[in-house]
């Protein structure tokens, strides 16, 4: 069917995008700055340019209304802290005294002073500073930052609309501030927080903005009663400000449900939508409610968080279709695409025609170009791009590399006896301990050493062929021999091998395995100056040789304690790859664990003791609403349990998550039936412990003392704090103690202090034990 033109042409426009430029000049800015090699005017340079360089583009292209303020140095949630006056009282000082080293100190935190907590962004990869709120919290609005970028693109003759968190999805990102009661509900802080976005609003209408964006994607979740009405007072309060641009709120990442009615009634003048996979029932509410008349709707058709070809001729169908529903139909990615990598171009090493099946930021921005076309003018005008599509939609469809016979008749012949242990955990426990012979209170780290900039320059060596696999490989081994020795001269008890060979925990698994793409320039950001390449999962998966036991068994060789095995876990490969969307995402788990059950088997007959397998994603692809999670959380821990359940009761299988909100997952946590799980507790104050405690969690479990994602070192009367907090939860013969996450980022000097000041902890506590 042909599209009818628009009433009003059809504008194309996005949420975000990716910050970090095409060779990550952003990371190595910021990370010369913290190191005295770049100074503050440089680094502002730097930004801007590059903010420059993002808006033309997007005109360029063909946006024809670019986003402004989804720039950041770190953390869009830490600048919306930063705009309100949301300040930490110990970090006032430092912002006081400089704010970009202040800004800094709330991510990072200082030798004094720890940063802010951190979690994941929704159920994405990115992670967000999470803001601290108490009942004395006074809100001051400091527009500076949003007004200087609007004025930035506005010099260039472009039509901008700033981006802004709302204030109902910042109150209910926000958590008690430490010495604030655990019941506080930051969102009671809302008429309080109302007049300061008040005051932002007129100072971006007085810069020239006619559009501000307010992000709203916590109305994507299941909202109580009050928590609805404090959205509709915010945006009734909101829109009936006098001195203020036109609003647009935008949900993403699911389907709005009865947050729709309250945002559609409210008077705001637009509403930004998702309508790509479970966001699609979007349209059927939005007829529901009996459209937006008289209103903009931007449509999130393109999907913004994956990289394949968007399927246009549906997606302009679902165009056509709501233009009856509003009084304007823009079109626009489903969220911001920060979430993907900047440009499908610059891979020169996948083969041309899977090429054409991916779309990264770049392809999107002309997909959703080429929507607005088609919308505005029918579809004769894009007759090209609709064929070619096709064509390329075709191509994939019909492609050997995403069927293997072999992998789905294993697959389909599993039973439910292949994912349980043979022997119950209070079994398996007793066999452990007498094979395994650790102390009380064992020490450990969570897998990864840090990664100096020799282990880089050996892979790029290897790459270039300045060096050969022999040279290389007696590298990885001399850095495995110096981590294992300092392991055990600090007196860690149970050693990890440091995982020098490994590029990143998700793309070294991938690059090994079949039905997976490599990219060498797919950078997305996960946090602050943390980029990483998610590979692409495009067809069935499969093992076809051990990935990990050469280098574990090496270390197995130079000591008499037991070492890690470290793999990856099937929901954390999905989570962080971009994964296919031609089947169901239990099924492609299942074929995953089952090539990753090769490996853990592999690792056990070269003698390996104790096997981790870590799920940090479990948590965050978590669904945003309870009614979808019971289908996730059954194939999610089937394929866990599908990848470790073939070792004997005395091979100790542990796992290991951090940085997310795991009192939502806590029996699936146990139904994971590992024997230790390792958790991120340091900065959020052995918060999961209790949680674990609540429960009545029945395995051992470590939850972190040393947060690593700091440059701080604490000190061993601080782990040892942390420590006790936690025996009140666990008892101690299930108790271990560990960093919160892999030493993969961290420099070896704050590596080795800390530590050794986390022995020393675990043994200061031991004695009181005894």
């Amino acid at each position: 069917m042909t599209a009818q033109p628009a009433a009003a042409a059809a504008r194309a426009t996005v949420y975000g995008y990716p910050r970090q430029g095409p060779d990550r000049e952003l990371k190595k800015a910021v990370e010369g700055y913290w190191k005295g090699r770049v100074t503050a005017d440089a680094l502002r340079e730097t930004a801007a340019e590059l903010r420059r360089s993002n808006w033309r583009h997007l005109a360029d292209a063909g946006v024809h209304e670019v986003p402004t303020g989804d720039f950041s140095y770190y953390d869009h949630v830490l600048d919306t802290s930063v705009m309100v006056g949301a300040i930490p009282g110990r970090h006032r000082a430092a912002v006081g005294a400089d704010a970009l080293d202040g800004y800094f100190a709330m991510a990072r935190g200082t030798q004094d002073v720890a940063p802010l907590e951190m979690t994941k962004w929704f159920d994405t990869n990115y992670h967000y500073l999470v803001p601290e709120l108490g009942p004395d919290t006074v809100f001051t609005a400091d527009s500076t930052r949003q007004v200087t970028e609007l004025k930035e693109a506005l010099a260039l003759g472009l039509a901008a609309r700033p981006v802004l968190v709302g204030p109902v999805t910042y109150l209910l990102l926000a958590k008690p501030a430490p010495g604030v009661a655990a019941d506080f509900e930051p969102l009671t802080l809302l008429d309080r927080l109302l007049p300061v976005y008040a005051e932002v609003l007129a100072d971006l209408r007085a810069a020239g903005a006619e559009w501000v964006q307010l992000d709203e994607p916590a109305l994507v979740q299941d909202r109580t009663p009050a928590e609805l009405n404090a959205a509709g007072r915010a945006y009734r309060d909101l829109g009936g400000l006098t001195d203020r641009p036109q609003l647009l709120v935008a949900s993403y990442f699911d389907r709005l449900g009865d947050a729709l009615p309250v945002l559609a009634k409210a008077p705001v003048e637009g509403l930004a939508l998702d309508f790509t996979d479970s966001a699609a029932a979007n349209l059927d509410a939005l007829a529901a409610v009996g459209g937006l008349p008289g209103k903009r709707l931007v449509a999130g058709v393109v999907n913004g968080r994956n990289i394949w070809i968007n399927d246009l001729e549906k997606s302009l169908s679902t165009l056509g279709t709501l233009l009856g529903l509003a009084g304007q139909v823009d079109v626009a990615a489903s969220c911001s695409l920060l979430h993907v990598p900047l440009d499908a171009a610059a891979e020169r090493d996948i083969d041309p025609q899977i090429l054409r099946w991916l779309a990264f930021a770049r392809q999107k921005t002309a997909e959703i170009v080429t929507l607005a076309r088609g919308l505005s003018e029918g579809t004769g005008a894009v007759s090209a791009e609709l064929a070619a599509n096709r064509a390329d939609l075709a191509s994939r469809a019909r492609s050997p590399i995403t069927r293997d016979p072999a992998v789905r008749a294993r697959a389909a012949a599993v039973t439910d006896a292949d994912g349980r242990r043979s022997q119950p955990y209070a079994e398996r426990t007793a066999a452990q301990r007498a094979h395994l012979g650790l102390p009380l209170l064992p020490t450990t780290t969570i897998g990864s050493f840090p990664q100096t900039t020799e282990l880089r320059t050996a892979r790029a060596d290897l790459r270039a062929g300045r060096i050969d696999t022999a040279g290389y490989e007696r590298r990885i081994e001399n850095e495995i021999r110096d981590v294992l020795a300092f392991q055990e001269k600090a007196g860690i008890d149970v050693l990890v091998h440091g995982e020098p060979e490994r590029n990143d925990m998700v793309q070294y698994f991938a690059e090994q395995l079949t039905g997976y793409l490599a990219t060498l320039h797919g950078w997305v950001q996960s946090y602050g100056t943390r980029y990483v390449r998610p590979p692409v999962l495009a067809g069935d998966v499969s093992r076809p040789h051990p990935m990990t036991v050469r280098w574990t068994a090496y270390a197995n060789s130079l000591t008499e304690r037991p070492v890690k095995g470290m793999l990856t876990g099937p929901v954390t490969m999905l989570a962080w790859s971009f994964v296919r969307d031609d089947q169901p995402l239990g099924d492609t788990a299942r074929q995953v664990a089952l090539a990753l059950r090769d490996e853990v088997d592999g690792l056990e007959a070269a003698g390996t003791s104790v096997i981790q397998v870590d799920e940090p994603a479990l948590r965050e692809t978590l669904p945003l609403r309870a009614a979808d999670r019971p289908a996730y959380l059954d194939w999610a821990t089937e394929a866990f349990c599908l990848t470790t359940a073939g070792v004997r009761p005395d091979t100790q299988i542990h796992t290991h998550m951090c940085y997310a909100e795991f009192g939502d997952i806590v029996q699936a946590i146990d139904d994971l039936d590992a024997d230790v799980i390792s958790l991120e507790a340091a900065r959020s104050h052995m918060q999961v412990a209790r949680e674990l405690a609540a429960h009545g969690y029945p395995r051992e479990a470590g939850p972190g003392v040393y947060d690593i994602h700091s440059p701080r070192v604490p000190s061993a009367e601080e782990a040892a704090a942390l420590l006790r907090k936690g025996l009140e939860a666990i008892p101690a013969e299930r108790l271990w103690v560990n960093p919160d996450c892999g030493l993969k980022t961290r420099a070896w000097p704050e590596t080795r202090a800390s530590l050794e000041n986390l022995v020393a902890a675990a043994r200061t506590v031991r004695a009181e034990l005894a």
